[in-house]
């Protein structure tokens, strides 16, 4: 998780998965590039960088109006940036923060940056489902959960000293599962003081059985520091953040599956529901 990427329209909630994302890159020796994407009218001549395109002037008195706001949006948009960046600067010294600006859509402005980039991790602020419509209302992350070929950290609170000592690891436990251990192992070597939470969530009954397919994935696996937990709830999307909030959680950790559900657990619209509506940071990735 070394290449970190932050969308951010400087919302508060942007802000928080800001300071998470430089959290993790000072303890992965990581660097975190942040981008920000500005809507422009289809007859702006500026480049994402406020200077003109294709040879044209730069706006004067007898220029199009519309042109001089866009310049003076661009400008105070790199203002903004490179505000975040000095903050980085006091809040993880030694943290490289790089900003970039498009003019394009969010999501495909974000899995293209994904791409040239060979991004490690998504960061990315989430409302969850309010009546408050920001850029990132829980529809673009839930999207963003859903299509991103990396990892993606979904941060609805303030975290400016992310320390990670209680995950929980929701899962079926069926065989499929153990395609998720190698992510896992990534996650608990990064942070190796935290417990692990291995959760089996059931709806009326198979408690000893949810069980016996907890310690044996564990067992399997090798896996220490863990606590194996069963709870019964309407739903995986309910428990899980019931869960998560009955032990104090700062992580979970969610695999998913980005098509169609191979197993309940990995379905997407259950890593999409909890990244939104859990109150501790979401990671979710993908199995293939």
């Amino acid at each position: 998780m070394k290449k970190i990427l932050v969308p951010t329209d400087f919302s508060t909630e942007a802000h928080h998965a800001f300071e998470v994302a430089v959290q993790l890159a000072k303890r992965t020796g990581g660097h975190v590039t942040l981008l920000h994407v500005v809507e422009l009218p289809e007859t702006a001549g500026f480049s994402t960088y406020g200077g003109p395109v294709n040879g044209s002037e730069l706006p004067n008195s007898t220029g199009s109006m519309e042109d001089i706001f866009v310049l003076k949006l661009l400008q105070v948009t790199k203002q903004r940036m490179h505000g975040l960046i000095a903050e980085a600067a006091r809040l993880a010294p030694g943290v490289t923060v790089e900003d970039m600006v498009q003019t394009t859509r969010l999501g495909d402005a974000i899995l293209s940056t994904i791409q040239e980039r060979q991004i490690d991790l998504v960061v990315m602020g989430a409302q969850g489902h309010t009546a408050t419509e920001h850029f990132f209302v829980g529809s673009n992350t839930e999207r963003l959960v859903r299509t991103a070929p990396c990892p993606v950290l979904a941060v609805k609170h303030p975290a400016p000293a992310f320390h990670v000592r209680t995950i929980v690891f929701p899962s079926s436990f069926a065989p499929e599962m153990d395609r998720a251990v190698p992510e896992l192992r990534r996650l608990l070597a990064l942070f190796p003081e935290a417990t692990l939470h291995l959760l089996h969530v059931v709806n009326g009954g198979g408690e000893q059985q949810a069980l016996e397919k907890i310690m044996a994935f564990a067992q399997r696996h090798q896996l220490e520091r863990f606590q194996p937990a069963v709870l019964d709830a309407p739903s995986p999307s309910a428990g899980i953040p019931a869960f998560a909030q009955q032990v104090g959680a700062d992580l979970i950790v969610l695999p998913t599956h980005g098509r169609t559900g191979i197993s309940r657990f990995l379905q997407a619209s259950i890593a999409e529901t909890v990244a939104t509506h859990a109150f501790p940071p979401v990671l979710t990735f993908q199995l293939h």
